[in-house]
């Protein structure tokens, strides 16, 4: 029973890394050989003229692309988690009133495809002069719905024994929310802000609609203009979705531990 178990795991394992494995593979190919049918699974002669190309070439400027998606992506997940907290915690231990209609008000936009968003958001970014900068791609998102929810339920789950006796030691409630709910909720903080990060880095639609600088481009739309110009160039593509990859695998890597805390604590009460 244990070896299938084994086995079972094994196979699914190698379905989700082989895609993976494959475009690693292929960015290591020539240009010949990326596009060969059938495809080859190793590379005959392993070369570096994908990168070298991609990260050279003056019509694409994957390297400043990296930067800015780099920039966006962590100013908008320290956004989500700063604004998220401050709700959250107003929404799990402030008493006031219309406090669960705001609760459900914020819970329905989850509910709103994000593309309906996507014309408003625009007009508001073209009042405020943002058009064609990574502030664009960094604040309309920083309002983050899920992200009130999800650091609502793990507050709820914290003792409150550990906030009334900050207050009892003369704490206020941003002395109690600052140094003693914020270091109690490492482990969420730390998973919604993998998570907007992710969003953020992977946002492909948004950009190509408010960036239009190639200097000012992020990754992910830099990607699709290289696309377009090498439709054929699976070897350049292949380099510039490892390049974009990279970046999210150590991210991740690093941060799953608290993502397993996290989630699984958010869910305790509520």
């Amino acid at each position: 029973m244990k070896a299938l178990r084994y086995a079972t795991l094994g196979l699914l394992t190698l379905l989700f890394v082989s895609p993976l494995l494959f475009m690693i593979s292929t960015s290591f190919k020539t240009r010949v050989e990326s596009s060969r049918t059938p495809p080859t699974l190793f590379p005959e002669e392993p070369t570096l003229q994908a990168y070298a190309h991609i990260l050279t070439a003056a019509d694409t400027p994957v390297f400043r692309w990296f930067l800015n998606s780099m920039f966006a992506a962590t100013a908008n997940a320290v956004l989500v988690v700063a604004t998220a907290a401050l709700a959250a915690y107003a929404l799990a231990r402030m008493e006031f009133r219309g406090r669960k209609v705001v609760f459900g008000l914020i819970v329905a936009t989850l509910f709103v495809p994000p593309v309906i968003l996507v014309i408003p958001n625009y007009e508001i970014v073209g009042r405020l002069f943002w058009l064609d900068t990574l502030t664009a791609v960094i604040v309309p998102t920083a309002a983050n719905a899920f992200g009130v929810f999800f650091l609502r339920q793990f507050f709820i789950g914290l003792p409150k024994e550990l906030e009334e006796s900050a207050y009892l030691d003369g704490a206020n409630t941003w002395q109690v929310f600052a140094k003693v709910v914020l270091p109690l909720s490492r482990p969420a903080l730390a998973t919604l802000a993998l998570l907007a990060f992710l969003t953020n880095w992977n946002d492909f639609l948004w950009p190509v609609y408010v960036l239009f600088s190639p200097e000012m481009q992020t990754l992910q739309a830099g990607l699709s203009t290289l696309q377009s110009a090498n439709n054929v160039r699976y070897d350049l593509l292949m380099a510039g979705a490892v390049i974009a990859s990279v970046p999210v695998l150590i991210l991740y890597a690093f941060a799953q531990r608290f993502v397993i805390e996290g989630v699984s604590r958010s869910g305790l009460k509520g």
